[in-house]
């Protein structure tokens, strides 16, 4: 007898799910995982070329593109993304946040509708093939706070650990609800949320834009809470245990992410800086990305992971480049030009999240690089 039709898409999302469960579980034994500073993979970036609708993968001595995620339409489909905010290596596999681009006139480069902008609303799971492996949010751009439904998903975080919970998770950073979520990769339920789905507000399980979150060592979760310009480390039980915004100065909290040092890194977005601050707040290296001549006066930054190396990695967004900055304030690389936007050659539009691939903070252990 033949199955029903749901049974047959049951039976292939089971067989999908194991596969990809068994190839990130791969990934976490240490003899596949990168360690070494030679290794190729730590010469390879992994950038959200926003405006351009793509992901990309570029060799950081060529600036060539090895691959390619995202036709450039402005439609999400099986081939493209729209507005991505943000991408990381998972393995074999690409972790990509269709975060959409929204109305605007005239409209936003990449979205001809400036009525209606061009919603995505998915997170999802890419294979080096380009093929999505898992996702979650609806086809079609189609938003809203129910189940598998996404509104405007600025950030997403694979987590092999989180507290309390069996299983692998993807933490979301689901920005036009007003809350972080963890999904259970396998039942694509949300077990874990901070933030009252679509309540802005500074008050007790209260964000406004919340951009991005990541699980700490200690099993807390960093949320960067953007419009209410401040940092919060949170227990798993909602209780805010620290608040960070650098002495009160932060504007649009973009990022943040715990590095080994204990401090903490914010991407303080409106004042086109990236800074760190200690446990007790204060402010321990800053870098401004609008010093050099022919800048955008106002690049609002968006990302900034700090690299084995102890240089720092920023996606300067209004400037279309991503830049390595020495400890020192020195820029030891830089992809994409200066102010200029485009889709030519080392030319990227609106960079809104770069990593090196295995090397950076905000993954949760063991598949963040270790020290040897």
């Amino acid at each position: 007898m033949l199955r029903s039709f749901p049974a047959q898409l049951r039976a292939r999302r089971a067989v999908l799910i194991a596969t990809v469960t068994a190839g990130l579980f791969l990934t976490m034994l240490p003899s596949a995982r990168a360690d070494s500073d030679g290794d190729s993979a730590h010469r390879h970036l992994l950038i959200a070329d926003q405006f351009n609708n793509r992901v990309i993968e570029v060799d950081r001595n060529t600036h060539k593109i090895l691959w390619q995620f995202g036709d450039g339409s402005d439609h999400p489909g099986p081939h493209s993304v729209v507005g991505t905010n943000d991408a990381e290596r998972v393995g074999p596999y690409t972790l990509i946040s269709g975060t959409g681009t929204p109305p605007s006139k005239p409209p936003l480069p990449g979205c001809a509708d400036s009525v209606n902008g061009c919603p995505d609303n998915r997170v999802f799971l890419v294979d080096p093939q380009g093929t999505i492996v898992w996702q979650y949010g609806q086809e079609g751009g189609v938003g809203g706070a129910g189940p598998n439904q996404l509104n405007t998903p600025v950030q997403a975080a694979f987590v092999s650990s989180f507290p309390g919970h069996a299983g692998f998770v993807v933490l979301i950073a689901d920005q036009g609800n007003q809350r972080i979520i963890a999904v259970d990769l396998f039942t694509k339920k949300i077990f874990w949320q901070y933030g009252t789905t679509g309540i802005a507000g500074s008050g007790p399980n209260e964000l406004s834009n919340p951009n991005s979150a990541e699980v700490l060592d200690n099993g807390h979760i960093l949320i960067a809470d953007e419009n209410n310009n401040r940092v919060l480390e949170v227990k798993r039980n909602g209780v805010i245990v620290h608040q960070f915004t650098a002495g009160g100065t932060i504007s649009g909290a973009a990022f943040a992410s715990r590095l080994e040092s204990g401090h903490t890194l914010i991407t303080d977005s409106n004042n086109n800086r990236i800074v760190e601050v200690d446990r007790y707040d204060q402010i321990i290296w800053q870098y401004v990305t609008n010093t050099l001549t022919g800048s955008n006066p106002n690049p609002l930054p968006t990302r900034a992971v700090r690299l084995r190396s102890g240089n720092t990695l920023i996606s300067d967004q209004f400037n279309n480049r991503v830049i390595e900055v020495s400890r020192d304030g020195r820029i030891v690389f830089q992809q994409g030009m200066l102010n200029i936007g485009g889709l030519g050659t080392n030319q990227l539009n609106g960079p809104y999240d770069a990593k090196v691939i295995g090397d950076f903070t905000g993954l949760t252990p063991p598949l963040r690089a270790e020290e040897e």
